[in-house]
């Protein structure tokens, strides 16, 4: 059969979401369109491991082109192609942003995505080891937990954090976003819990749920201002899929972008020059952000998570879901102002207790630790184009990091924060040497070692955004039957980790699409 009720393209935080909760109707037919394939590494589901798929087979491995803020030095952008997308590689990190995101988002016309809208898609996506009270849910298919790991580095970082002058704060999604303490996770019983895990695996043995694996989505059909279907290749052969209610877009916020540009949907001028007809001009792609970080590396006595894959530890990662291996790798951090007078943090800190340098793909061969404050509320912002019209070739992408005083000023200050804290002790007593820090912590050193050593947080959003591409129930402007639905629709980047956003949107883009059913 190659005719759905709705055809979903990607099978990543979102997509899984969407496939599941549209699923759950037994009269609805939904095909689920992934480049990749299932979800079965181990180093996917073995927290501490996530940075071994960086440049595998499951990673879309994408590099940005030359950045004008970082003197055209080309960074390097790890994307999940495999069920549960980049939520089966990322850190883990549960976390929400700051709810004047949202209201803003809202005062700018995003009606229906203010804080007090999306908490209860928050709720009800999660299960809280904790508990359910007015900020948190229980019974949700993505368990959020502790750490089983507790490095004595990660605690080390908080105290000195706290003797700096940092509240302690072991919520960051409740009442106040500053501070610093243990960040909550995506695990279950200390292993990774992705939205493939969560939502997707539960969902395979629906008779009305058609996963398509390894299979590559050339273009959306479209026709008399609808879309229809998707052009699809996979075993060699190019086929169509159609969709008699929706096609909806969850391939992320590079691909969403390249596959609705491909399909006509996108800037007039820019299309017609690669020979793509033009459906609808819109400035799809335009708007990019993402949370740049500079991880200054320290070297220590304090065993790391070097050693975490030792036979001891791995047994008890086996028995009882806890040690080292179930760390994911960013342990601690917390949130901060770079500068006076703001209402809401611009900086952010993440804390491994483990070397990472060379955007994660450095060795590690010591000792040691990492603290990466980043640009948390960017002010700079990027495009994603088409390199060529040919369906399996990357996008060009450039972020534009660092390109604006603001910006600048933040990393600036953001690494500042972060020497003041490693010069405190209990941390600094776990210090033997520098690895990889600035010369000084003059203000052109820091900045000169940000643009050479910086790297993407991860947190790409805003090429598809509310507002400018789609409407606030997320349907394509101009063209029916056609949504995007995955971060390339936050109008702005939300301060701090994007994947429990992304989930959010997801499950309000599944009551925004079932209300609008025939």
């Amino acid at each position: 059969m190659n005719t759905y009720d709705y055809v979903i393209v990607g099978a990543g935080s979102a997509g899984c979401v969407l496939a599941a909760r549209l699923s759950e109707n037994p009269d609805i037919r939904v095909a689920l369109i992934e480049a990749g394939g299932p979800d079965t590494a181990q180093e996917i589901h073995i927290p501490a491991a996530f940075s071994q798929l960086f440049k595998s087979d499951l990673d879309w491995d994408l590099d940005t082109e030359p950045e004008p803020g970082l003197g055209g030095r080309r960074t390097y952008l790890p994307r999940g192609k495999v069920f549960g997308g980049s939520s089966s590689m990322n850190a883990m990190i549960y976390m929400r942003g700051n709810p004047a995101d949202y209201d803003g988002w809202a005062a700018a016309g995003a009606t229906g995505w203010s804080y007090a809208d999306v908490l209860p898609y928050f709720r009800r996506a999660e299960d809280n080891e904790r508990g359910e009270d007015a900020f948190h849910g229980t019974g949700g298919p993505l368990r959020v937990s502790d750490s089983r790991s507790n490095h004595p580095l990660a605690a080390a970082f908080v105290e000195s954090a706290v003797r700096a002058g940092h509240k302690r704060n072991d919520d960051f999604n409740a009442e106040s976003q500053f501070g610093v303490g243990p960040y909550q996770l995506t695990q279950r019983d200390g292993m990774r819990c992705s939205t493939a895990v969560a939502y997707l695996h539960p969902a395979l043995q629906r008779p009305n749920l058609t996963v398509l694996s390894s299979t590559r989505a050339h273009r959306v059909l479209i026709g008399h201002g609808r879309a229809t279907g998707v052009e699809i290749s996979r075993d060699g052969a190019v086929e169509v899929i159609r969709a008699e209610q929706e096609v909806i877009v969850s391939a992320g916020v590079y691909e969403s972008p390249k596959l609705l540009m491909l399909s006509g949907v996108g800037p007039a001028a820019a299309l017609s020059a690669f020979g793509v007809d033009v459906v609808t001009d819109l400035p799809v792609g335009q708007g990019l952000q993402d949370h740049y970080m500079a991880l200054l590396n320290f070297r220590t006595h304090i065993e790391s998570l070097l050693t975490a894959a030792s036979p001891e530890n791995v047994a008890l990662l086996q028995s009882e879901g806890r040690g080292p291996l179930t760390s994911n790798i960013g342990e601690a951090g917390g949130f901060f102002r770079s500068r006076d007078g703001i209402q809401a943090p611009d900086g952010q800190l993440h804390m491994a207790p483990v070397l990472f340098h060379q955007e994660g793909l450095g060795p590690v061969a010591e000792h040691g630790f990492a603290l990466g404050p980043c640009v948390l509320a960017p002010t700079s912002r990027g495009h994603v184009t088409l390199r060529s019209p040919r369906p399996d070739a990357a996008p060009r992408i450039v972020h534009n990091y660092l390109t604006t005083d603001e910006d600048r000023d933040c990393i600036v200050n953001g690494v500042r924060i972060a020497l003041d804290i490693a010069a405190r002790a209990p941390l600094a007593d776990a210090i033997t040497g520098q690895y990889d820090v600035p010369d000084s912590d003059s203000g052109p050193d820091v900045l000169a070692w940000a643009r050479k050593t910086g790297m993407t947080l991860f947190h790409p959003t805003s090429t598809c955004a509310i507002g400018s591409v789609v409407d606030p129930e997320l349907r394509v402007l101009g063209v029916e039957a056609l949504r995007v639905v995955d971060a390339s629709v936050f109008p702005s980047v939300p301060r701090g980790n994007t994947n429990a956003p992304t989930v959010m949107a997801a499950e309000k883009a599944a009551d925004l699409i079932k209300e609008t059913a025939r």
